[in-house]
């Protein structure tokens, strides 16, 4: 009878750790509605798919969140519109995007500062002149969100 009582308060002691697991989860992972107003101002553009969004994606949005107030101006402007374009793509296309940003962390600091360099001379010519790009090496160029 003893094994049995033991077995029985191993599976119970598992139980309330699951539950207890299940609970601290619920809180990391808030739903839409537990946001703060402060949140669900700077994450609006996420609000549709927020309740989809699995644990460390939440998790990552709200440190965004956290340090927003802290932002410059100019940095408040660019995560807004970060958040609005991710909210905008595909899962395909997110998929791309992390893939993207992956293989650009892997790159040596002087490739990253090259790639930079490239990247500023880009976003200086006049619409014109990107527009001509694009359409030369759609391949290159065919995010049109990216300017």
């Amino acid at each position: 009878m003893d094994r049995v009582q033991l077995i029985f308060k191993w599976i119970l002691a598992s139980f309330f750790l699951l539950a207890a697991c299940a609970a601290n989860a619920d809180e990391a992972s808030p739903t839409w509605g537990q946001l703060t107003e402060g949140q669900r101002q700077v994450l609006n553009p996420l609000a549709s798919e927020w309740d989809t969004l699995r644990p460390w994606q939440r998790e990552k949005m709200l440190d965004i969140a956290r340090d927003y107030p802290k932002m410059s101006p100019q940095k408040q402007e660019l995560v807004k519109n970060r958040l609005t374009n991710w909210s905008r793509m595909t899962p395909y296309e997110r998929e791309n995007a992390r893939k993207g940003h992956q293989q650009f962390k892997s790159l040596p600091e002087g490739k990253k500062r090259e790639l930079r360099q490239k990247w500023n001379e880009y976003q200086n010519l006049p619409e014109s002149e990107r527009a001509k790009l694009r359409s030369e090496s759609p391949e290159a160029y065919g995010d049109p969100s990216l300017d």
